[in-house]
């Protein structure tokens, strides 16, 4: 049998030379450093894409802005679209109903509050002078505190400013964000006026490059996105609500200037997690200081501490629901980043696009299944 024994094949030296050559330099990314330089090629692709994007949007914010903000407002109204439409009403009828209620109650709180402010605003400017009249008495008696020549001093500088060419300038600039708040303004109305009325359609035009699994992903992500961003702005606007009739009940009670005022100021700064009550709240006790002493300001403190502990404990989880949760990390993270990009609005809508985004990544794989690097592990038994 050792006679048809095979010989083993002797490769000549030159054509493993050429084989090696040819794989040497696809194999410099096989190994564990070849894929993390893959890696941080990607992530680095990701991020100037990211960072173009953000650049773009910043560049346009005269259409961005009022893009969002409109489909923020129609997932809002989502379910009142729903109901006039499944009552028959027409939807270029129930539209018009839906935009001139939001006129109509918008409309009204600026009147109440423009009327509270012309009715209230000369007592607390009186009183708002003695006040500042009587720091500034204490205050001189300290010795870091300026001499009455250097607030000259500083009043002549700031009156020559008024006067100077720069601050012309900077007037002729507000006047130019005052136009382009009017023209965002308008695109906004008209922009929620055709998500109302043709919502629906316009997604599925939007999907039509999509087919199979692809299109049932972007439906099931825009129905979420809708989803998240309605129960969002409802339940922030509920919160908001209950937060600025509590604080308005205490401050009627201490008789404090302005109240609806400071409660309107509540509500809206209620649309920015965490930092806009503490803001909100510091405002209110400042008027009860200036207007009717310390105590007062301790007492709308304290009833600002009682609503907002109301708000944390029971009213979230109740009202915005366990879809809405995020950890308190990833709210100041988006705040953050928000604050940064947009300013205060970048600071509004950075979490309810935070929570579009979760929410997107949720159902990216099936209507309860999230991406694969989303899901939860299964925890072993302890032994």
């Amino acid at each position: 049998m050792g006679l048809f024994r095979a010989k083993p094949r002797v490769v000549p030296a030159d054509a493993v030379e050429a084989v090696e050559s040819r794989r040497a330099p696809w194999s410099l990314w096989a190994d564990g450093f070849g894929r993390l330089a893959i890696r941080a090629l990607q992530i680095i692709i990701v991020v100037v894409v990211v960072a173009g994007i953000i650049v773009v949007i910043r560049e346009l914010t005269l259409v961005t802005i009022p893009l969002v903000l409109a489909l923020i407002i129609a997932s809002a109204l989502a379910p009142v679209m729903g109901w006039l439409r499944r009552r028959g009403i027409p939807a270029v009828v129930a539209t018009l109903m839906s935009l001139l209620a939001i006129v109509a109650v918008l409309g009204g709180l600026g009147f109440v509050i423009v009327n509270a402010v012309r009715t209230q605003w000369d007592e607390l400017f009186a009183q708002a002078q003695a006040g500042f009249r009587e720091v500034t008495e204490w205050a001189q008696q300290l010795a870091i505190f300026p001499t009455s020549d250097e607030i000259d001093d500083l009043i002549g500088q700031a009156t020559s400013f008024l006067t100077s060419a720069q601050f012309g300038s900077g007037a002729i600039a507000g006047l130019g964000a005052v136009a382009s708040f009017a023209a965002g303004s308008v695109l906004l109305v008209t922009i929620l006026f055709f998500f109302l009325k043709d919502g629906p359609e316009l997604w599925e035009f939007v999907l039509r490059p999509f087919r199979g699994d692809d299109y049932r992903r972007a439906r099931r992500i825009g129905d979420k996105t809708v989803a998240v961003l309605g129960s969002y702005v409802r339940g922030t606007a509920a919160v908001a609500l209950v937060d600025a009739v509590g604080i308005l009940i205490g401050l009627l009670i201490l008789q404090v200037p302005l109240a609806i005022p400071l409660a309107f100021l509540v509500f809206v700064l209620a649309f920015i997690p965490i930092v806009g009550a503490t803001v909100a709240g510091a405002v209110a006790a400042l008027v009860a200081l200036v207007a009717n002493g310390w105590v007062s300001a301790l007492i709308v403190i304290g009833v600002v501490v009682l609503v907002n502990q109301l708000e944390g404990n029971f009213l979230q989880p109740v009202l915005m629901g366990r879809s809405m949760k995020l950890h308190a990390f990833v709210v100041l993270v988006a705040l953050t980043v928000g604050a940064a990009v947009g300013g205060i609005l970048g600071a509004i809508l950075a979490v309810p696009i935070t929570a579009a985004v979760w929410g997107a990544i949720q159902v990216w794989d099936g209507p309860d299944l999230p991406a694969r690097w989303a899901r939860r592990r299964a925890v072993p038994p302890a032994v």
